[in-house]
């Protein structure tokens, strides 16, 4: 049939509509198609190539969802205490009993009102490392760089500084122990120590309050370092841990040579000293020596005093409380968080649950782009210190709050934490699934199969 169109000298042909029919059979290729993506994803060298870019996408797209640096733990239990507290002494004081007022105030843990350095346990001597003439420039060589898989740059690092040594390992026979699942989210420094002095002929120690001379005097004796250390770049959501090998420095250049998993060889660059140093302080100045049990006594002549592990943390506790006053904003941050983890390991967790407050005080008025969010992926002193102070719906939303702001809640330390807040306060059911899901994302982790070994269950 031919119509004139309107405006158009020329006619315009009307075909009939032919309806097409829809075949059952694709309806039945789309699981097939499916179930083929995921083996070809699962493929080893395809999945290694791919995982992080999906990881990453899906990252994206939930944190503009739900930005991680808008959500921050506000302590709120030791506000609690010093009200109830206030109105207790108020009470004595109407009723004139000044001994009740005195007993609350000597049980008292010390507020976050007077945290200050006058609490830190003082070294049992005065350290001071030996004076060594150093050479002004020292470079090691042995070591194989490897870059990171995804997700894996604890395991990669322990593997480069470990072929210093001659092991003939990988990255993935350090990640098949360090984290069963490849999506734990962080290694701590403890575990690669534990990693070395278990699985292998060579001994590691885990030192804090680390100085750019003790790393030169370490280097110069013939023992490369690994640090970990604050890291931001391009195509990042903000601050994040990182670990590097450092292994030698350049006095005329005024910087260290490092092997970094993501970067790489450091063959044609230095990372300036100060640099270094201001990355460094976020995670306390940690550092972790490897050594042939034969040269035990070169490392521990090395660090001096702080070869004893109390001294070291006293040491570190007195340097951050000096930071305190020294710098400000994120900087400041960090030195309370530090001051709070040593701490912890000094058994003073009144006085680190303090020092946290003070730092967790300072977030709501940190510029976004500049808050640390993700400080208890690889950090889990408060938990302790909140714990140990009795403040336990402190930890459980600590905890709640650092699983939420992750786009998959791979951090089995939270779980942990989370489950035995729950269990102080008789919530036996929520710690016991805490437990097998903090297993689920770090499979055999010794505090919670022991933790659920207590409690009666089979992990």
């Amino acid at each position: 049939m031919l119509l004139a169109t309107p405006g158009c000298a020329y006619p315009r042909v009307i075909m009939p509509r032919m309806r097409t029919r829809f075949s059952p059979l694709y309806l039945l290729a789309i699981p097939v198609i499916a179930l083929v993506v995921l083996v070809v994803y699962n493929i080893p060298f395809v999945h290694e190539r791919l995982a992080w870019r999906v990881d990453n996408f899906i990252t994206q797209v939930k944190y503009a969802i739900n930005p991680p640096s808008e959500m921050i733990f506000v302590p709120q239990e030791q506000a609690q205490i010093e009200q109830i507290v206030q109105a207790t002494l108020d009470s004595a004081r109407a009723s004139a009993t000044p001994i009740l007022e005195a007993t609350l105030t000597a049980t008292l843990p010390p507020t976050a009102t007077n945290p200050g350095p006058s609490a830190t346990p003082s070294p049992t001597s005065t350290p001071t490392l030996t004076p060594t003439p150093l050479p002004a420039s020292v470079r090691l060589s042995g070591i194989t760089h490897v870059y990171q898989k995804w997700n894996n740059c604890g395991p990669a690092n322990l593997a480069m500084i470990l072929s210093f040594w001659g092991w003939r390992g990988t990255q993935t026979d350090t990640a098949d122990v360090l984290k069963p699942n490849d999506r734990d989210k962080n290694v701590m420094p403890y575990e690669m120590a534990d990693f070395v002095n278990e699985h292998t002929d060579l001994r590691a120690v885990v030192r804090v309050a680390g100085e750019l001379e003790l790393l030169k005097q370490l280097l110069a004796a013939g023992f490369p370092v690994l640090i970990e250390k604050g890291f931001e770049g391009d195509g990042f959501d903000g601050w994040m841990g990182h670990y590097e090998v450092v292994n030698g420095f350049d006095d005329a250049r005024g910087g260290f040579w490092v092997y970094d998993s993501y970067i790489g060889p450091s063959s044609d660059f230095i990372i300036p000293y100060d640099e270094i140093l201001s990355n460094w302080q976020a995670f306390n100045y940690i550092y972790l020596v490897i050594y042939p049990p034969e040269r035990e006594a070169e490392v521990s002549t090395i660090l001096g005093p702080q070869w004893d592990e109390t001294t070291n943390w006293q040491l570190a506790a007195q340097r951050a409380s000096d930071e305190i006053y020294t710098f400000s904003g994120r900087q400041q941050y960090f030195a309370w968080f530090n001051r709070g983890s040593s701490l912890v390991k000094l058994f003073d967790y009144a006085g680190a649950a303090a020092a946290y407050d003070e730092a967790y005080a300072m977030l709501p008025s940190m510029p976004e782009d500049e808050r640390p969010w993700r400080m208890m992926w690889y950090q889990t002193g408060p938990y302790f210190a909140y714990q140990y102070s009795e403040r336990y719906y402190d930890v459980i939303n600590l905890a709640t709050i650092t699983i939420s702001a992750i786009d998959e809640p791979a951090l089995e330390e939270s779980f942990y934490w989370r489950a035995m807040a729950n269990l102080a306060l008789g919530a036996t059911e929520s710690a016991v699934d805490d437990l097998f899901t903090s297993l689920r994302w770090h499979p055999g982790f010794e505090p919670s199969v022991a933790k659920l070994q207590e409690l009666g269950y089979a992990p």
